[in-house]
């Protein structure tokens, strides 16, 4: 007991004597004057922010029915190369959903087929493509469209649910089989290749 004791009081000793005599960083006061003074580089400005234009988001979609009664569906923009995209085909009567994420090159991408082995019924259908958020996006694409987003703008672009920026979405029926009265609406008929 009476060596842990002596222990104790030799490391408290050193402590108390090791905090005396400046501020511990064992510069004199004279020098640590000099050192406080800000240097020649620190007083140089800071270099602007670079500026980038804005883009104005563009996609077109177009589908073809292959002769299983699968979707292909392919699309053209001028969203950087290395783009992520998620591409999306609904039915409209079910709700079902079949979805494939790709990747912008040379403005275009393509992405299927879509559907059941068995094809897609008669029906209505929506197909979406949808620019993801800048986050989840190349440094590449984040340089270009900003890390929020906030460089694209246009018809396409929208807030994010989550507060996550802007993103870019492109939706259109289309219809498979023959309804004619649906037929009136602002939809494109696809028939079997």
């Amino acid at each position: 007991m009476k060596a842990w004791r002596r222990s104790c009081a030799g490391l408290l000793a050193a402590l108390w004597l090791s905090g005396c005599g400046g501020d511990g960083n064992g510069v004199p006061a004279e020098e640590e004057a000099e050192l406080e003074q800000p240097s020649e580089v620190a007083m140089e400005p800071a270099e602007d922010p670079v500026e980038v234009e804005p883009l104005t988001v563009e996609i077109r979609v177009s589908a073809t029915l292959r002769s299983d009664r699968r979707l292909m569906v392919e699309g053209e923009t001028n969203l950087p190369d290395d783009t992520h995209l998620l591409v999306v085909v609904e039915r409209e009567l079910s709700g079902v959903r079949w979805q494939s994420r790709t990747a912008v090159s040379a403005g275009r991408f393509a992405v299927g087929p879509f559907g059941p082995g068995s094809g897609l019924p008669d029906g209505g259908y929506t197909i979406t493509a949808n620019l993801v958020e800048s986050s989840v996006q190349p440094p590449s694409v984040r340089e270009r469209i900003g890390d929020q987003g906030e460089h694209l703008e246009g018809e396409l672009v929208r807030g994010t649910r989550h507060g996550l920026g802007q993103v870019a979405s492109y939706s259109r029926r289309y219809l498979i089989g023959s309804e004619p009265r649906r037929a009136a609406d602002q939809v494109e008929v696809l028939e079997v290749e």
